[in-house]
């Protein structure tokens, strides 16, 4: 971490917390979350906000993770690649599938819905300046509503907004969260070395 952040020990009020909460969770406190602490009336803001997204996400977390993937792919951010990689082997039954996701998500055995998703969302994180009418009108064609669309772009944009955060106060990803196999922890580290 590059700057002087709030650590478990010196935590107070809301941060002892959110804190506490991610100790219990997940056995530490991930630097994603201490780096909001350079200000520490930011981190509950920042939980509020990102709870709140993902308790109406109107796609489920499937697509919040392979959303989440894609865009992180794109920032590029391998803290949020390596963390994302992780809960997708999971949700996808294995590496390969990852690997493939990682690779070229149209040829991944994804419907035709969640590639014209997963599109809409790498544009968002990549440039979303270029983004037309006629693509939203191509979402509304495989069935999306505008609710549906409207999250997809909160959630690609919102990935881009932390990951970079992450990058520029130098929050690095937890041993925790990087696979023993080389050839795949190199394929997630699309970013930052780790």
């Amino acid at each position: 971490m590059f700057l002087k952040t709030v650590t478990p020990e010196e935590a107070t009020g809301e941060v002892a917390r959110i804190y506490q909460d991610e100790q219990t969770s997940m056995g530490f406190v991930m630097e994603a979350t201490r780096c909001w602490t350079a200000r520490p009336e930011v981190l509950p803001l920042y939980e509020q906000f990102s709870e709140g997204i993902k308790a109406n996400f109107s796609l489920g977390m499937r697509a919040w993770r392979l959303i989440t993937f894609i865009a992180a792919k794109q920032v590029p951010s391998t803290y949020c690649t390596h963390v994302y990689a992780r809960s997708l082997t999971k949700e996808l039954g294995s590496k390969d599938m990852v690997l493939a996701l990682q690779r070229d998500y149209r040829s991944a055995g994804l419907s035709e819905k969640e590639v014209a998703m997963l599109a809409y969302a790498e544009q968002v994180a990549r440039d979303a300046s270029r983004i037309t009418k006629a693509d939203i009108n191509a979402l509304r064609a495989v069935g999306f509503t505008d609710v549906e669309i409207s999250d997809i772009a909160l959630c690609a944009s919102f990935r881009s907004f932390i990951s970079r955060f992450f990058d520029a106060t130098g929050a690095t990803p937890e041993p925790v969260f990087f696979d023993a196999d080389p050839v795949f922890r190199d394929a997630m580290t699309v970013g930052k070395p780790i």
